[in-house]
């Protein structure tokens, strides 16, 4: 003889840890798309005009 069981799950979700977790994935991912973009536009300008010349270019925006 067999018998059928029925086992029920309740679940709960905590909306405001899973929408922080969501927004601090999404906040260091657009970080690092930011930080990649500097570092591709710094390399682009040694490139383009030489190591020297972007180090005076920031001593002379630092300085005024």
């Amino acid at each position: 003889m067999t018998t059928n069981t029925q086992t029920t799950t309740n679940t709960q979700i905590e909306a405001g840890y899973e929408t922080s977790k969501f927004a601090l994935g999404l906040g260091m991912t657009m970080a690092a798309f930011v930080g990649i973009w500097g570092t591709a536009c710094l390399a682009s300008a040694m490139i383009s005009m030489g190591p020297l010349n972007v180090v005076k270019g920031y001593i002379t925006a630092v300085i005024g």
